[in-house]
Order: C-alpha cells, then sequence, then structure tokens
C-alpha cells in the first residue's frame, strides 16, 4: 500500500485508474518544480486556486511519484518534486513487467493454440474425405478433387457434359488421362449433347479414344453434368456456382445417379469416327426443337438449352416446317395437332413420332 499526501492511499491502482493529468495539476507540479517544494498555502495564493484544489492536485501528483517527502521527514512535511523521468520509471516499472509476462504467456498460449489448428486441419481433410456430400468451391480445388478420383479410378469412370468445352491446356491434360485410362483397361462412357458433334475437338477426341475401347454416345438434351468413379463418388456442378462442384459419396444417391445415366445412355446415339452426322441426329434434334417449341420456347432459348448455334436451330426448324408444307409456325403447330389427333395416325402417339414421320416421308400430306 502507498501512502500519498495528507493520509489518502492507493492500493493495487492500475494504469486503468489513473486519468490524463489536468491543468490544475500541470501548473501545481510547475510550482512545486520552482520552489523546490510544495506548499500548499502558499502555491494556493500564488495560483489563485483553492487549498482544496491544491491538495487533490497534490494527491494526483503523489500517487504518480511526482511528489514524496523526504526519507525521515514526517507526513506534515512539505512534499518536494520528483523528475519525471524517475517518477515514470517507478510507476512503470511493475505494470511493464506485468505486460511482459503477460506477452510471454500468450505466446505459450499460442503454442497450444498452433497444435490445435494443425489437429483441426488432419481432421478436417479426413472428414472431407469421409463426408458423404461435399461442397467444393472454385475451379483449382474441385479440378485437383476430380483428377485425384478418376487417377485412382479401378473400373470405370461415366461423363455426361454437353461437349468438350475447355481450354487448349486442360483440354489436351484431359484427353491425356482419359487415354491413359482406357490403355489401363477403364471403360470410359460419355454423353455428350448432338451439338458435340459437329465440333472439331469431339470428333479428334472420339477417334483416339474409340480406339482404346472407349465409348461415346449423345442426346438432344442431357439430364445435366455428371462424373461418376468406379460408382463410389460423383461430382456434379453447384447450383449457384458455375466453376464448383459438390463431392458425392453417399452410395444411394452415387446408384441413383448411375441409374439416371444408364437411362440416358439407352436412348443415347452412338457417336463413331468417321460417323459424326446422320438422319437419326438430324431427327432426334429436330424432335427436340419442336417438342419446346410447344412448351413456347424462344429460338434463342431452345438454341442454349440444345446447345447449338441460332443458326442451325432455325435450320432445323425450317426443314421441320418444309416437312410438314407449312407456311408458318401457326401451320405448322396446327398440322402436328391435327396429325395428333388423326386416328388412322394413333400407333404415333407423340409429337416426336409425328415429327419423324414426317421428316422421313418423301411427300408428307
Amino acid at each position: 500500500m502507498q501512502d500519498l499526501p495528507w493520509g489518502e492511499t492507493v492500493e493495487n491502482r492500475t494504469l486503468e485508474d489513473f486519468a490524463r493529468l489536468g491543468k490544475t495539476e500541470i501548473e501545481v507540479f510547475r510550482w512545486a518544480a520552482q520552489n523546490g517544494h510544495l506548499d500548499i498555502g502558499e502555491a494556493a495564493h500564488d495560483l489563485a486556486l483553492d487549498v482544496e484544489e491544491v491538495q487533490q492536485a497534490a494527491a494526483s501528483l503523489g500517487a504518480r511519484h511526482l511528489l514524496r517527502h523526504l526519507p525521515g521527514d514526517a507526513a506534515n512535511e512539505p512534499l518536494v518534486p520528483v523528475a519525471p523521468e524517475s517518477a515514470a520509471a517507478i510507476m512503470f516499472t511493475t505494470a511493464e513487467a506485468e505486460l511482459r509476462g503477460r506477452l510471454a504467456r500468450i505466446d505459450e498460449l499460442k503454442g497450444d493454440f498452433d497444435v490445435l489448428g494443425s489437429l483441426y486441419a488432419e481432421t478436417q481433410r479426413s472428414r472431407r474425405r469421409h463426408t458423404p456430400i461435399q461442397e467444393v468451391h472454385g475451379l483449382e480445388s474441385a479440378t485437383e478433387l476430380l483428377e485425384n478420383a478418376v487417377s485412382a479410378c479401378q473400373v470405370e469412370v461415366l461423363t455426361c457434359e454437353r461437349g468438350r468445352d475447355l481450354s487448349p491446356g486442360r483440354m489436351e491434360q484431359a484427353n491425356e488421362r482419359d487415354l491413359a485410362l482406357a490403355r489401363r483397361g477403364i471403360q470410359i462412357r460419355t454423353l455428350y449433347q448432338h451439338s458435340a458433334r459437329h465440333e472439331t475437338v469431339t470428333q479428334d477426341y472420339v477417334s483416339h479414344l474409340a480406339s482404346s475401347g472407349g465409348e461415346v454416345r449423345t442426346l438432344p438434351e442431357l439430364f445435366g453434368r455428371l462424373v461418376v468413379v468406379d460408382r463410389k463418388v460423383a461430382f456434379i456442378p453447384r447450383a449457384d456456382e458455375h466453376e464448383g462442384v459438390v463431392v458425392v459419396q453417399d452410395l444411394s444417391t452415387v446408384s441413383y445417379l448411375c441409374a439416371v445415366f444408364e437411362h440416358s445412355w439407352v436412348q443415347a446415339t452412338p457417336l463413331n469416327p468417321g460417323h459424326f452426322g446422320t438422319p437419326v441426329i438430324r431427327t432426334e434434334a429436330a424432335q427436340a426443337i419442336v417438342r419446346l417449341l410447344t412448351e413456347g420456347m424462344k429460338d434463342e432459348m431452345i438454341a442454349r438449352r440444345l446447345g447449338m448455334s441460332l443458326r442451325t436451330c432455325r435450320k432445323h426448324i425450317a426443314d421441320v416446317m418444309e416437312s410438314f408444307r407449312a407456311e408458318s409456325r401457326f401451320q405448322l403447330g396446327y398440322l402436328i395437332r391435327a396429325r395428333l389427333g388423326d386416328p388412322k395416325r394413333a400407333k404415333s402417339g407423340t409429337i416426336d413420332a409425328v415429327v419423324a414421320a414426317a421428316l422421313s416421308s418423301d411427300n408428307p400430306e
């Protein structure tokens, strides 16, 4: 406990207990420094202050070690000023020692957190390996996971995508990877949209892949992007991020996705080297376009959905109109509805059948 002037004491005070020095305290200290001691009455007279104000200022200065009694003096003897540097050393030594102790303790605790951080990172990596469904953000992370899964493949890789719309560097890397898998005996089956048949990169890929046993088929429309490895892990796109993926390792979900793939695979048309365009493809593309037209879609939306240019889409529409001898789209719709409702053509039953019959007929009615 520290004795202060006039019987006041300060016990266990911290730096937060001290406010900044006020004008009165500064003036009182200046008076004491000029006179070599502090006489309360004289200082009050000279500074035009109340005695009580000078006493309070002296108490504050004493708490800061800026005023003290001389050794052996009685408590009521005049106070003498202390050099601020000496007072600061006395006042802050304990606080600085405590601060250094706290910093050392912080460093010790940080070491504990660093250890826990390493453990947490390892558990998260392990958790990601065993989490049934995991969202992955960003192209780089998604590509790395996919490449690792495909590299470890033992049996088959199933892929469903619009086409090989990759950058040149990624295209070359993907081609080399798939060909290496095929040479290892891995079964590769890929579904593309019909529009991919007209892409040179797809044609080159199919030519190389077919020689190694890989298979490619196409459909007018696909159910979505998908990669399945060994029927154990599936990669599907995130709904809200173009470059992210969702990694699915739940066996029931993966099995369902494989069933969807197989259903589409059975209906798809084989894409063989040298046979990229066939009458079947022309018919299926026309059927898909007509179906979407009957749903009220605009040409631009149809072209985007089927992965073809707007010009190609409109060329198919023109071919269908010519096959039906329709002079307008309104008339085309009327003729299609008429054929669907004609009892003589009841076996047709669907728009697809009606369109296929019209395209295959040299003289449609």
